[in-house]
């Protein structure tokens, strides 16, 4: 299956502060994308992003530059198809799909993000963020498995001393994240046979309150799990939070390979394509 001629852009929202990291996490998501559907136009914009004008050249493009870039394109690619002697129809539809990088809704980030999109005056459809999703689960335990956290299969024979009995899901983005985060955590928590909690990391005292919950119904050996991609957060209001739990923590999902696929997913959802089904992410 290839991406239908003519297709919108699937355009990458990127939130946080841009880096050379954050720019190579983005940059993997989207070659995942790509490889699950080639011909697919998948771009990176970032929300806080510098606004240059036509042609795109930052190594951190904006958001609204991205879509207006993405616009003449399509403008410019019809006007030569015309010059041609084409009988080609006027663009109609949407420049780009905007999938936003998050594991679960933010509402500051989304207004941010929608923000962008108007500032481009470019028709754009922004989709649902990438959770709550088993593939993240699956992620998520993959992380706590890397930091010595949790068995990577529970079906083996083997022990990790380490392993924590019970999790903090640490999200952000207040109670509507909490409680999206909540989902994810039931299939992480069946996976692991161990309790999940989610906790908000922008809510003060959550994720100290959570962790006395954990430990007040017998969990001893507790381990934060962010339920992140990574960007959209300081690294310091993490640390802070694993301080405040007192207890060890995985990394980020970062660019795990479902990241790729769950934006395309929903990219093809949104214009109705049929996409291969979502498998794991390794």
């Amino acid at each position: 299956m290839a991406a239908p001629e003519g297709s919108p852009a699937l355009v990458l929202a990127v939130p946080g502060t841009p880096s050379a990291a954050t720019r190579m996490l983005a940059d993997e998501v989207v070659s995942i994308a790509r490889s699950e559907l080639p011909g697919l136009d998948a771009r990176v914009g970032f929300v806080s992003g510098e606004v240059t004008d036509f042609p795109v050249s930052a190594e951190f493009p904006s958001l609204t530059s991205v879509l207006a870039h993405a616009a003449r394109e399509r403008t410019a690619r019809y006007e030569q198809a015309v010059a041609a002697g084409s009988e080609a129809q006027e663009p109609a539809g949407p420049v780009a799909v905007v999938v936003s990088l998050l594991a679960g809704p933010d509402g500051a980030l989304l207004r941010e993000i929608r923000q962008a999109i108007a500032d481009s005056r470019v028709p754009a459809e922004l989709t649902d963020v990438l959770g709550p999703h088993p593939l993240l689960a699956e992620g998520l335990h993959v992380r706590l498995s890397e930091a010595g956290l949790a068995r990577a299969d529970r079906a083996r024979l083997f022990t990790v001393a380490t392993a924590a009995d019970g999790i903090i899901l640490a999200s952000v983005g207040g109670d509507e994240a909490v409680q999206a985060a909540g989902i994810t955590g039931m299939l992480l928590a069946a996976r692991l046979a161990v309790p999940v909690m989610a906790a908000a990391l922008d809510a003060e005292g959550s994720v100290a309150g959570v962790a006395e919950q954990l430990r007040g119904s017998g969990s001893q050996n507790l381990a934060l799990a962010p339920y992140l991609v990574g960007p959209e957060l300081d690294p310091s209001v993490l640390e802070a939070a694993v301080k405040d739990a007192g207890c060890a923590a995985s990394e980020p999902l970062g660019a795990y390979p479902a990241m790729g696929k769950l934006a395309l997913a929903k990219y093809t959802t949104a214009l109705g394509i049929t996409p291969q089904p979502v498998s794991s992410g390794g």
